[in-house]
């Protein structure tokens, strides 16, 4: 059996698409899977577990893609996306079985393409299981497990950085995520003195992520933090894999740090946790709507604030505790 995964957005997205696909792999272990995806994630199609081939689609790769998706002879394809570019490869999949989700019939054109359907609305349920509900429309998928997973290639000859090291992601592709820059320095102010961790901030190319991550340098004073910037996402995946405690805001770095089991803090403000929260047992969620004390319980319509509302000294107080717990094994 031959099964395409479409998943054609961006790396949140592709992480938190692994639970389903670990899925598709138990209704069917026989199953060749193959997985499209974005040239910007294609990277991680390495660390993916459960899938045999990767299509890459995007800018200058021509027909190539599409020719792939075209002589694949797949015999279901399932479209976690939901766009036109997903809704055209799953045409030209000619696959018997291909799957998509309910919403799409909005769309006229591309309701044609599918003869299979999930009900799943994405806004009452996490993101990860919006995803496995796709597969469960055609295997029983039970209840499934919603914790991501990524294996770093044994290839992978990242040179590892020297131990033991906290891992700060501020930036994002929405500067309102952003988080006050003399906050972020307190913090890794604080990394350093109470326990002794060096301290990385890790940065994306965009330009607003580098002024950002400029701003909380000049507000660092005189014992700057290390600061990087992988060139490749599977470099990011591994410098999140090593990190003793992950903090960022709402962005692709929480999911890798989800799908890597890292002591982590996820710091949101404009967006709802609820959809995007990792979920394993050493993550603490914070949001800017109740800023005091981690998140406890999450809600499908919570609204969101600006991040200035996010206490410092909660988030303090928080690492001190993921810290305090023995280093997972």
């Amino acid at each position: 059996m031959r099964i395409l995964a479409l998943q054609l957005k961006r790396i949140g997205d592709l992480v938190l698409t692994t639970p389903a696909l670990r899925a598709l792999h138990r209704a069917w272990p026989e199953a060749h899977i193959s997985l499209g995806v974005m040239d910007g994630t294609a990277p991680l199609l390495a660390a993916i577990p459960f899938v045999q081939g990767g299509i890459v689609f995007g800018r200058g790769r021509g027909w190539a893609p599409w020719q792939q998706v075209l002589t694949g002879g797949w015999d279901a394809c399932f479209d976690f996306t939901g766009n036109d570019r997903s809704a055209f490869a799953t045409f030209l999949s000619r696959a018997g079985k291909r799957v998509g989700f309910e919403w799409v019939r909005r769309n006229r054109v591309r309701s044609l393409v599918y003869n299979a359907w999930s009900p799943s609305k994405v806004r009452d349920v996490h993101t990860a299981q919006h995803y496995l509900d796709l597969v469960a429309a055609v295997a029983p998928a039970g209840a499934g497990d919603l914790l991501p997973e990524l294996s770093l290639p044994e290839a992978d000859h990242t040179a590892p950085e020297p131990s033991p090291y906290a891992l700060l992601h501020p930036g994002t592709a929405r500067p309102e995520k952003y988080w006050l820059p003399k906050r972020w320095a307190e913090l890794a102010a604080h990394l350093r003195t109470a326990h002794g961790l060096r301290v990385i901030f890790s940065c994306g190319p965009d330009e607003f992520e580098r002024a950002h991550l400029a701003a909380i340098s000049n507000a660092e004073g005189p014992e700057k933090s290390v600061i990087r910037h992988p060139k490749e996402l599977i470099s990011l995946a591994t410098l999140v894999a090593g990190a003793r405690i992950v903090i960022s805001c709402d962005t692709g770095v929480v999911h890798l740090a989800s799908a890597f089991r890292v002591p982590q803090i996820a710091l949101f403000g404009p967006t709802n946790p609820f959809h995007w929260r990792p979920m394993h047992d050493r993550a603490v969620v914070f949001s800017a709507a109740q800023p005091e004390a981690p998140l406890t319980r999450f809600e499908p319509r919570m609204k969101g604030v600006p991040m200035e509302h996010l206490s410092t000294g909660a988030v303090i107080r928080a690492t001190d505790s993921l810290l305090a717990l023995p280093r997972p094994t």
